[in-house]
């Protein structure tokens, strides 16, 4: 065989391996012009928690599954205090530092920290996550009762709780992330969602892209915080809009223009 033939032969032989052993590709990140880092989520199917069905046993009920069909941007970390001073010119957080989330915000705080965000950037779309996409990102294609599997031990890796914060925040991104690359998605500060809270609205459906109700007298936030211990990954709190508390924070998401998508690409 010529070394000609040689080199075809080992050239069609390495097509061949990257077609049928293709390198794993890291995901997708953006970051704005305020330095938030956001990471894409796939879409996909997932069994919704048993908290948001309001049932006692997923032993005595059918396991609900959810699909997303649209992948999004969430954001790698909670908002921060020096984010938020950004946007808003003050900071409401008992616990100060510019690299700490900011917290002491009500829904409706946030709800005005995204309004004034999408207002004055002209880079796309910002928004809170519905409580669908919160879970899913948090489960991140997991199926144990947390993310880093069955040893609650392991929460102290991944979590600032009651067991290891001293009674207040750290700054984002010092525990280590879930399978997704997103930090302090449980522990930290609980996450205002976009939805509201609702009897059962889970258990009765939709199944697919559900927005969360629509109306009501309280909303919801998820994850647990700095204060909280236990099995976070279904630990959800619902609060009036207008209640503020030195626990509760944001996550979000981004929805970029296209032009934006291709300047912001990290």
């Amino acid at each position: 065989m010529t070394l000609a033939k040689i080199s075809l032969s080992v050239f069609l032989g390495l097509i061949i391996i990257s077609l049928s052993s293709p390198l794993p590709v890291r995901a997708e990140e953006l970051t704005n012009s305020l330095g938030m880092k956001f990471v894409l989520i796939p879409a996909g199917t997932f069994a919704i928690a048993a908290e948001l069905q309001r049932i006692a046993s997923l032993e005595d009920n059918p396991e609900r599954r959810v699909t997303l069909t649209k992948p999004f941007y969430l954001g790698v970390y909670e908002v921060t205090q020096a984010q938020w001073a950004a946007v808003m010119g003050d900071n409401p957080s008992e616990f100060k530092g510019d690299s700490h989330p900011v917290e002491m915000i009500s829904w409706d705080d946030a709800a005005a920290f995204v309004d004034k965000l999408n207002q004055t950037r002209n880079e796309g779309t910002y928004r809170l996550p519905t409580e669908a996409e919160w879970e899913f990102s948090m489960l991140a294609g997991t199926t144990a009762a947390n993310f880093w599997g069955d040893n609650q031990d392991d929460n102290s890796l991944f979590a600032w709780h009651s067991g290891n914060s001293g009674d207040g925040t750290h700054p984002v991104g010092e525990t280590k992330p879930n399978p997704w690359g997103l930090y302090d998605i449980l522990g930290n500060v609980d996450e205002w969602v976009s939805g509201w809270a609702a009897e059962n609205y889970y258990g009765d459906g939709p199944y697919t892209d559900p927005p969360g109700a629509t109306n009501g007298t309280e909303r919801v936030n998820r994850g647990g915080s700095w204060g909280d211990w236990g099995n976070k990954s279904f630990y959800r709190q619902t609060e009036a809009t207008d209640e503020s508390n030195h626990n509760w924070g944001l996550r979000l998401v981004f929805e970029p223009t296209r032009t934006k998508r291709l300047l912001l690409r990290r």
